[in-house]
C-alpha cells in the first residue's frame, strides 16, 4: 500500500496544488492531513504551506527535488524512543538540519461504532505510546503508515469493530467518533521534530538566531580498542556538552557501529572545532548533519 486512503485524497490534492503553486513556501511532512506531523508543520512554520507525503522518503525527496522548501520529520519520542529508520534516512538524504521543534503528543481512540473493538490501527510510534491502554482493553494493535491515515482507513473500511489511534482533529476530518481521549500512556508524551533543507544555515543566520546552538553529526569509529573513548574524549576536555549519543548498525558486517550525536554549540566555536577535529581523527568518517538554534534548553 503506497497511497492515501480515499477519505484523505481530496484534502491531499488541495494541499499539493497549493504547494505546487509556491514550492519555496512548502513544508513537506509524512502522513495524511490531521497527522501529528501536519500539526507540527503548521505550528513550527505557520507561514508555510503543508505538503502531505506518504512516507518519510517521499517527504525528503520533495525537498531534494525542489517541490518543497523544507521538510519536518519526527526523530524521537520521549516515551517510545527513536523513530524507526530515521538515522539511516537523514544521512542518505543529503539534506541539512536547520531547526528543531518539540511538540506534546496526545492521542485519541476513534471509530465509527461504540465498541467493543477487535483492533486499532495507527503508526507504530503511536501504538507504542498507547501500549498499556490497548493491552488493558484487549485491543489488537495494527500498524498503519501514519496516525491520521489510520483514521481515514477506518472511515473507508466502514467496520464498526475497528478503531484508530490518532490526533483528535482526525476524527473531525474523517467523520469518526472519539471513544476515548488522551490514550497515550504518559501525560508528558513529547516528540522532537527536525526541520531539513537543501542548504545548511550559514554563520550569519546562526549568529542572528538569538539562542544557543545545537549541532548534529554522525561518525563511525575505527575498529580498534578504546576508539569510542578516544573519539569522545575531546568533547570532555574542551567542555563541549554532548546531549545525545546513539549507536546503530549500518550494513551486515557488524564490525563497527555508527553513532548519531547532538552537541551544544556549532563549528566556529574554537572548543567545538577542537572536539570535532579530535573525534574525526579517531573515526573512519564523520559527517555534520547541521547546526541550528536550540528549541528547548538541555540539561
Amino acid at each position: 500500500m503506497h497511497s492515501f486512503p480515499a477519505p484523505a485524497l481530496a484534502m491531499v490534492e488541495q494541499m499539493r496544488a497549493a504547494a505546487a503553486a509556491d514550492p519555496a513556501r512548502a513544508i513537506a511532512f509524512q502522513g495524511s492531513p490531521g497527522a501529528n506531523s501536519h500539526r507540527a508543520a503548521s505550528e513550527a512554520r505557520p507561514e508555510m504551506l503543508p505538503l502531505p507525503c506518504f512516507s518519510f522518503e517521499d517527504a525528503l525527496d520533495a525537498v531534494k527535488d525542489g517541490r518543497a522548501g523544507c521538510a519536518i520529520i519526527p526523530i524521537e519520542n520521549s516515551q517510545h524512543g527513536r523513530v524507526a529508520d530515521i538515522h539511516f534516512l537523514l544521512p542518505e538524504s543529503g539534506l541539512y538540519i536547520v531547526g528543531e521543534y518539540f511538540m506534546p503528543i496526545h492521542h485519541a481512540l476513534m471509530a465509527l461504532g461504540d465498541g467493543p473493538f477487535e483492533a486499532a490501527y495507527s503508526h507504530p510510534q503511536a501504538l507504542g505510546q498507547s501500549r498499556r491502554f490497548l493491552r488493558e482493553r484487549g485491543i489488537v494493535p495494527l500498524s498503519h503508515a501514519d496516525t491520521a491515515g489510520a483514521a481515514a482507513y477506518v472511515a473507508e473500511r466502514g467496520d464498526p469493530a475497528i478503531a484508530a489511534i490518532a490526533p483528535a482533529i482526525a476524527a473531525e476530518l474523517y467523520g469518526l467518533k472519539i471513544i476515548a481521549d488522551h490514550v497515550e500512556d504518559a501525560p508528558d508524551n513529547t516528540t522532537r521534530f527536525v526541520i531539513l533543507a537543501r542548504a545548511p544555515l550559514g554563520p550569519e543566520a546562526l549568529a542572528a538566531a538569538g539562542a544557543p546552538l545545537m549541532t548534529t553529526f554522525i561518525f563511525a569509529v575505527k575498529n580498534i580498542p578504546a576508539a569510542l573513548y578516544k573519539a569522545l574524549g575531546g568533547f570532555a576536555t574542551n567542555g563541549v556538552n554532548m546531549t545525545k549519543l546513539e549507536s546503530y548498525q549500518q550494513g551486515a558486517s557488524f564490525a563497527a557501529s555508527m553513532f548519531y550525536a547532538d552537541i551544544i554549540g556549532a563549528p566556529g566555536d574554537p572548543a567545538v572545532d577542537r572536539a570535532l577535529e579530535e573525534c574525526a581523527f579517531h573515526s573512519r568518517h564523520l559527517r555534520l548533519l547541521g547546526s541550528y538554534p536550540q528549541a528547548r534548553p538541555r540539561g
